[in-house]
């Protein structure tokens, strides 16, 4: 997050500038100056893999946090009201879950057009479903508690319950399904870049690895292959862990 947030300050070089490269410039190896070496166009990988992380993070973040949003709506409306409305919901969400996200994401972002925000809205539309279901099966419990019964009795609006009563109860476990829902987002965007689906004026950790086997760098530099690959494999992890550590401390179960 830091390396995002602090990127142009951080980074030797800036990645989205013209390179003049010679020829001894190109694919070398990792010296003083160059601590991960130079790509193809005789760029500075360090520089490539600190921008990268601000689109590879700014994409989980912003799509899982936007899914968050969905999902929690529609698991309290459909937990707090139930009847057809709930049924109509959670027939929407079994819908979704049925479709395979990855393929689904391909076809949509393939005949959509490549771009940041439309990857963004793409991921952010179909990854809600865990979400509403967690939330549903809460508030379920939640609105038979007697807190809730007497806040009825005593006149409250359905949204004044929801929004006082019901979701602070759900919050804990929104904010570690999010945690662990952005390494899967990350994971989601990686692989569109990889597969030659991502933002092409822009410059993130599956699109370093999309350009180093689109050109058939990825036996003769390693050094331009493996840190992308790390990076999402440690950002990945990190999440999870974070996440199942969040589930643990406010799951009731």
């Amino acid at each position: 997050l830091v390396a995002a947030v602090f990127a142009p300050w951080l980074a030797p070089y800036n990645p989205y500038e013209k390179v003049d490269a010679k020829i001894d410039d190109i694919l070398a190896p990792p010296d003083a100056e160059h601590m991960l070496g130079r790509d193809d166009a005789g760029k500075d990988v360090l520089s490539l893999l600190i921008y990268g992380a601000r689109v590879s993070l700014t994409v989980g973040f912003v799509a899982a946090f936007m899914a968050m949003a969905i999902g929690t709506m529609v698991g309290l409306v459909a937990g707090y009201y139930g009847g057809w409305i709930g049924n109509t919901l959670m027939r929407l969400v079994d819908l979704l879950l049925v479709i395979p996200d990855l393929p689904l994401m391909m076809v949509i972002v393939a005949l959509w057009g490549r771009g940041l925000w439309k990857i963004i809205l793409v991921i952010s539309v179909l990854g809600w479903t865990w979400t509403a279901r967690l939330v549903r099966s809460q508030v379920l419990s939640i609105k038979e508690r007697q807190y809730v019964l007497r806040a009825k009795s005593l006149g409250a609006s359905n949204s004044l319950i929801i929004r006082r009563h019901i979701f602070p109860q759900v919050l804990p476990l929104i904010v570690a399904q999010t945690v662990l829902s952005i390494s899967g987002v990350i994971l989601y965007e990686s692989t569109l870049a990889f597969l030659g689906l991502g933002d092409p004026l822009r410059v993130s950790w599956g699109m370093m690895l999309n350009f180093a086997f689109n050109r058939g760098l990825s036996a003769r530099a390693w050094w331009f292959v493996l840190p992308p690959g790390f990076a999402i494999v440690w950002v990945s992890v990190a999440l999870v862990l974070i996440g199942n550590t969040l589930e643990e401390l406010f799951n009731p179960r």
